[in-house]
């Protein structure tokens, strides 16, 4: 192998394979996710699940912000994302029973993968003062909440929940307090990082749609026209999600971040609009692929309540999710989208008799005719007025 060169890194770079096979050890979290959604379907599930789904998405942009900063075709870090994706396997099984028998194995093996991009970062960038300043202070907030994570973990009940509430806390402020050091970051890595786990999320919104269909088939069920119909509206709603945030949001803001100048405001940029805002669209995915799989279980019957919310808060928060971001990015509010919330709504206290499957179209259409309309508007306007004076670098 002498002779095949290794290209040198650029200032910006794409994401490594290494990073990418890390990605889908979060397949497995994410289905468990689902998974304890749909066998907990009540406000108590539901927070259990935010809880969990918090911890292990600050984990993920942990290593997503390591990986920024160093060059990801380094041995040594590539070793470290494959240590890591053997930890993760572990944590995503431990989260069948995360407030049970699994708690201290969730609560070792995330803090090991806590751990783990705080220390790469530590002994790569030794030549950057400043950067090594701030990961330094990340990492001592990181062990308290470390310490916190463990100690929950051998405890149960409401004292494991408190400290690991509290454990969010400090990861939290934690990253607030990032806001105002020196940290290293690559805009277009981060724009891939986050749109290969929407992916990752959205295949996972594939697999809620498809096991429940497989389990009808093993039972001698036939797969017959109502299935065959909220197959093919599950598959496009997540077709419709996929088109809200690839077709202009992912290139629009990853060219607004690219055209910040000052790192400060590139950090920031890269905090608010990624590791927090794409917290909601990532989140908001698995708790719609738990209406989905419902739907898919039942799909002549009339949706539950908990799961008729659970598709609404799913799609609103996604939908606003990108909201935020772009108003974040561009001081512009996506109109349609907050009409489409507010629509979506109406549409779920209404239609409490209606089979999910028909439920499911409504959706579908509804989607369907809020991006047409954005879409339309919006090249219009780029037809007929000049173009907007861009934003301030300092917002």
């Amino acid at each position: 192998m002498r002779n095949v060169p290794i290209p040198t890194r650029e200032e910006d770079f794409t994401a490594d394979p290494a990073e990418l096979f890390y990605d889908l050890s979060f397949v497995f979290a994410f289905s468990q996710l689902v998974f304890h959604l749909v066998h907990h379907p009540t406000l108590e599930g539901f927070g259990e699940f935010v809880l969990l789904f918090t911890l292990i998405w600050v984990a993920w942009s942990n290593f997503t912000w390591s990986a920024n900063a160093v060059a990801g075709n380094s041995r040594f870090v590539r070793a470290v994302f494959m240590v890591a994706t053997a930890i993760s396997l572990p944590m995503a099984a431990s989260l069948q029973a995360p407030f049970g028998d699994a708690s201290i194995v969730f609560a070792i093996t995330l803090s090991a993968i806590l751990t783990m991009p705080m220390l790469t970062s530590a002994a790569l960038l030794i030549d950057d003062k400043e950067v090594q300043s701030s990961n330094h202070r990340y990492l001592l907030f990181t062990v308290a909440a470390i310490v916190l994570l463990l100690i929950g973990g051998v405890t149960s009940g409401a004292w494991q929940i408190g400290l690991w509430i509290a454990a969010v806390a400090v990861l939290i402020f934690n990253t607030i307090d990032a806001g105002s050091n020196d940290w290293l970051v690559r805009p277009g890595h981060f724009a891939e990082r986050h749109g290969l786990i929407i992916i990752i999320a959205l295949g996972e919104v594939l697999v809620a749609i498809g096991a429940p269909v497989v389990e009808t088939l093993s039972e001698g069920h036939q797969l017959d026209a109502s299935l065959v119909v909220a197959l093919t509206a599950s598959g496009l709603l997540a077709g419709l999600l996929w088109w809200s945030y690839f077709d202009r949001p992912l290139p629009a803001l990853e060219h607004r971040h690219q055209e910040l100048t000052d790192p400060n405001d590139s950090a920031r940029f890269a905090r608010d609009v990624y590791t927090y805002n794409h917290y909601f669209i990532v989140g908001a995915i698995l708790i719609a692929a738990a209406a989905l799989e419902e739907i898919m279980l039942h799909p002549t019957d009339p949706l539950p309540t908990a799961f008729r919310w659970m598709l609404f808060t799913g799609i609103s928060a996604y939908l606003l999710g990108v909201v935020l971001s772009i108003f974040r990015a561009f001081s512009a509010l996506a109109v349609e989208r907050l009409v489409a919330v507010a629509a979506l709504a109406v549409l779920i206290a209404l239609t409490a008799s209606l089979d999910g499957v028909w439920l499911l179209i409504l959706v579908d259409v509804l989607l369907l005719v809020v991006l047409a309309v954005e879409h339309y508007r919006v090249e219009l306007v780029h037809q007929i007025l000049p173009e907007s004076p861009k934003p301030s670098a300092h917002q």
